[in-house]
């Protein structure tokens, strides 16, 4: 259904729009920003009630928002291309034009540039929190209820001053995403993962289980993609610690990201498949398409929801095993988190080695046993020996991630797998990050070093050809 006629549908259903301003409503040119830029003007944490936005809006203003909204759906149902985003902000700039001037309102040239950009972004993008989604600086943003968003900026949550019209506006953006990508959300299936057209990860939680009225998370992905360089850049890892990774995944060493949330793993997975050579067929597997790669041979696969009659379902164990018959090179697991795991691990001892995923646990030792009970969770009747056996032969490498004090999202930790005794898995950390304190800004200071563990795997990479210098695991040894 176009979208112009999903808005027409909101009118039909008979919801009551805010009242309108009354007449003659005049703002004095050039007192918000005298007012935004006052010493002591407190940043949108505290924003009280009466400074809450509708969208780019400041909340008197949404009532004119409304009524304009209302007067373009009459005019332009059946007659609006989505597609010339010129031509849409032609219409409202005219609409916008006779309704104020009819209804005697007076505008300031700051206020009637919002007020366009909130009608454009309420008709071709997702209404109030189009600003947010643009905005560079916010990697999160956070729904609890229709009059509460938070979001994340440089690593910090603070209280949003945008705010929903009501539940009935929310649900509208919630299905506005949804729908894009073939998924549904409603009282009978009250839950949801998807995605925006940008790859940014959305989940929603409606009534009856969240309490407070519709809430959904959004995990915005940068628009520039990270590389090692980066990673160095923000001290998140040392030049020898990205040398190493890189010749692990050069030398198809299978490696497992573990971290908690928002730590940083899937940014990390990506970085690490850029040092996948050209040429190898990559297939990558997730519940919802998150991962950004950049190989040319790639097939991207993604688990479907059933459908309203609750048939037609395909998990990531499926997919993993179809994935077998494709003839990969490697598997990307975008996320292990049940019986999948079983699949992947015989994935990787029958052929494919080199495929990676990422696990939530926060250390080396708990993603181990994690991925172990998660093998168990596929119903089979492995003996633990035999399951630390598939998993010790499976995997190479664990690589840690952490969100740290302050919101720095470092690799805190590398280790490789050296083996079973006495039945359990055995792994050596190779570099980890030492934390020493916090700064006077609260955030996380420390410093990465070498373990001094010479890796197990230095003759595997010298006869793949990747040579490394053994004076990197040397103890101590660091950068930042």
């Amino acid at each position: 259904m176009p979208l112009i006629d999903r808005l027409a549908a909101r009118k039909v259903s008979g919801e009551t729009p805010e009242p309108a301003p009354a007449q003659g409503l005049s703002v004095v040119e050039g007192r918000r920003e005298e007012e935004a830029a006052a010493p002591g003007a407190r940043s949108a944490p505290t924003a009280p009630a009466e400074d809450v936005q509708i969208g780019r809006l400041a909340k008197p203003l949404a009532g004119i928002k409304t009524s304009i909204h209302g007067l373009l759906v009459e005019r332009y149902a059946d007659d609006i291309d989505i597609g010339d985003r010129d031509g849409v902000r032609s219409r409202i700039a005219s609409v916008t034009e006779d309704y104020v001037r009819t209804e005697g309102i007076s505008l300031t040239r700051l206020d009637y540039g919002h007020l366009l950009e909130a009608l454009l972004d309420e008709i071709l993008g997702l209404g109030p929190l189009q600003p947010l989604l643009d905005d560079p600086e916010i990697t999160e943003v956070m729904i609890n209820h229709p009059q509460q968003v938070f979001v994340e900026r440089r690593g910090r949550v603070m209280l949003s001053p945008v705010a929903f019209e009501g539940a009935s506006q929310l649900r509208q953006v919630i299905d506005r995403i949804v729908s894009t990508v073939g998924r549904r959300v409603d009282e009978s299936s009250p839950m949801c993962d998807a995605r925006l057209r940008d790859g940014s990860r959305v989940n929603v939680v409606l009534p009856p289980l969240a309490l407070d009225g519709p809430c959904m998370t959004i995990r915005k992905f940068s628009r520039e993609k990270l590389g090692p360089a980066d990673l160095i850049a923000i001290g998140s890892c040392t030049p020898d610690m990205v040398r190493f990774l890189e010749a692990a995944v050069r030398t198809k060493l299978s490696i497992l990201v573990s971290g908690g949330t928002s730590s940083g793993k899937t940014t990390l997975l990506n970085i690490l498949s850029s040092f996948i050579p050209p040429e190898e067929r990559v297939i990558t597997v997730e519940d919802s398409a998150e991962l950004q790669l950049q190989q040319e041979h790639l097939i991207r696969l993604e688990s479907r929801p059933p459908n309203v009659e609750g048939a037609g379902a395909v998990g990531i164990r499926e997919l993993v095993r179809n994935s077998l018959r494709m003839r990969p090179d490697r598997i990307l697991v975008g996320e292990c988190r049940g019986p999948e795991a079983l699949d992947m691990l015989q994935a990787m001892n029958t052929g494919h080695e080199g495929s990676m995923s990422t696990i939530h646990a926060n250390s080396p030792y708990d993603a181990l046993s994690r991925l172990e009970t998660m093998v168990l969770m596929a119903g089979t009747d492995l003996p633990s020996r035999a399951i630390h056996k598939q998993i010790a032969s499976a995997i190479d490498v664990v690589v840690q991630t952490e969100r740290l004090r302050g919101g720095a999202r470092k690799v805190v930790s590398i280790a490789e797998i050296t083996g079973l005794k006495d039945g359990e898995t055995q792994y050596q950390e190779l570099f980890l990050f030492q934390q020493q304190g916090v700064d006077a800004q609260g955030n996380a200071v420390g410093r990465h070093s070498a373990n001094g563990n010479r890796s197990v795997f230095l003759q595997h990479f010298v006869e793949r050809g990747e040579v490394i210098d053994p004076a990197i695991f040397d103890p101590g040894r660091g950068g930042g």
